[in-house]
């Protein structure tokens, strides 16, 4: 067993190349092999979000404050609010992040593939960010 007391994981700023706006990483956990569970606490400030990515295995976020926003391909985005769970199933492309106008925190829970976790893809445009919530 191992544990890690809190506070003794430093968060790290997203890379720009995968995030648009102020993001902070923080590793819950990486699980060594066999084990696949990958998961993150996200922290977007508003106006920030993923860029276009998928997950051979699917996500799950679970978001424990603020509202955020979360897209897929098929239509303008969901509004994620506190307790809310959200299932992307695997290869599904999305984006997730926060409000305009509000920070969103989730936890992201995906399994890595051959130790592979995602895939990332374009930045999400402002006209697709900025689509009224559904």
């Amino acid at each position: 067993m191992d544990l890690f007391p809190a506070g003794s994981r430093s968060a790290k700023q997203g890379d720009p190349n995968w995030f648009t706006g102020e993001v902070w990483l923080e590793t819950i956990i990486t699980a060594p092999e066999p084990a696949r569970n990958r998961s993150i606490r996200a922290k977007f400030e508003p106006g920030a979000r993923t860029a276009w990515h998928s997950h051979p295995l699917g996500q799950t976020l679970y978001v424990v404050s603020g509202s955020g926003l979360v897209g897929t391909r098929d239509g303008p985005p969901q509004i994620m609010r506190v307790g809310d769970s959200v299932w992307i199933s695997p290869g599904e492309e999305h984006w997730h992040g926060a409000t305009p106008n509000a920070a969103v925190e989730h936890i992201a829970i995906q399994e890595a593939e051959s130790g592979f976790v995602t895939t990332w893809m374009e930045p999400v445009a402002d006209e697709e960010y900025l689509l009224p919530p559904r």
